[in-house]
C-alpha cells in the first residue's frame, strides 16, 4: 500500500471515529447565543442570534468555560459552556412531550377505530354465524319435507299401481261378465223362439186333433 493510501485510510478512519464520537447538546434557556471565533468574549461573532433549544454538535470543551461547536449552518466557533445543556430546553421537552402525547392520542384513537371495526365484524360474522344456522334449520326443515314428499309419491305410485292393477282386473271381470250377459240373452231368445215355435206347434196340432175328437152323426134310417 502507497503511503497515500494509508493516510487517506487512516485520515477516513478518523473522520469515521470523531462522527462516531460527536455528541450533541442544545442551547439552554437564554434566548440569544453568540458563537464566537475564539474561546473568549475579544473574539469576533461569526454568527450571532443562535436560538435557545437549537441543537448544537459539541466539537470541543476547555476548562476556559467555553466550547466549541459547529452550529446547524455548519458554522464552527465558541460559545459560553454555561448556556449549554446536555438536554432540551424545558420549551422543547415540553413540546416534544406534547407532540408524544398527540402521536399517542392519534394512535389510541386508531387502536379505538380498529377496534370498533374488528368488533362490527365480529358482530356480523356472529350474525352471519346466526344466518348461516337458520338457514341450515330451514335447509334440514324443507330436506326432511323433501323426504316426506318422495316418499308420500313412492307411496302413491304404489297405489295408483295396485289402482291401476285392481281395475284392469275389474275391466277382465266386466268383460267377462258382459260375454256371458250377451250369451245368457241370445240363449234366452233362442228359448223364447224354441216356446213360440212349440206353442204355434202346439196349436196346429189342437187344431188338428179336436174336429178329430167331434162325435159324428149317424144317419137315421127310421126316417
Amino acid at each position: 500500500m502507497t503511503p497515500f493510501r494509508l493516510f487517506i485510510s487512516v485520515l477516513f478512519i478518523l473522520s469515521s471515529v470523531a462522527a462516531a464520537q460527536a455528541k450533541t447538546v442544545w442551547v439552554d434557556d437564554q434566548l440569544y447565543l453568540p458563537v464566537r471565533a475564539g474561546a473568549g468574549t475579544q473574539y469576533r461573532i461569526i454568527e450571532n442570534a443562535v436560538p435557545s433549544g437549537t441543537p448544537l454538535e459539541l466539537l470541543e470543551t476547555t476548562d476556559s468555560g467555553y466550547t466549541r461547536v459547529r452550529t446547524p449552518k455548519g458554522t464552527e466557533g465558541w460559545v459560553s459552556s454555561q448556556y449549554l445543556s446536555d438536554t432540551p430546553i424545558a420549551a422543547d421537552r415540553l413540546q416534544r412531550a406534547n407532540q408524544q402525547l398527540e402521536q399517542t392520542r392519534n394512535e389510541l384513537a386508531q387502536v379505538k377505530e380498529q377496534l370498533s371495526e374488528v368488533t362490527k365484524e365480529r358482530d356480523s360474522l356472529e350474525s352471519s354465524e346466526s344466518s348461516l344456522s337458520n338457514r341450515s334449520a330451514a335447509l334440514k326443515e324443507e330436506l326432511q319435507r323433501i323426504k316426506n314428499i318422495a316418499a308420500d309419491s313412492i307411496n302413491l305410485e304404489r297405489r295408483n299401481r295396485e289402482l291401476r292393477e285392481e281395475n284392469q282386473k275389474i275391466r277382465n271381470d266386466l268383460e267377462v261378465l258382459t260375454a256371458e250377459n250377451e250369451r245368457l240373452e241370445a240363449s234366452k231368445e233362442s228359448d223364447f223362439m224354441l216356446l213360440g215355435a212349440g206353442l204355434v206347434l202346439g196349436g196346429v196340432l189342437l187344431a188338428l186333433i179336436i174336429p178329430m175328437l167331434k162325435p159324428t152323426r149317424k144317419t137315421d134310417n127310421w126316417a
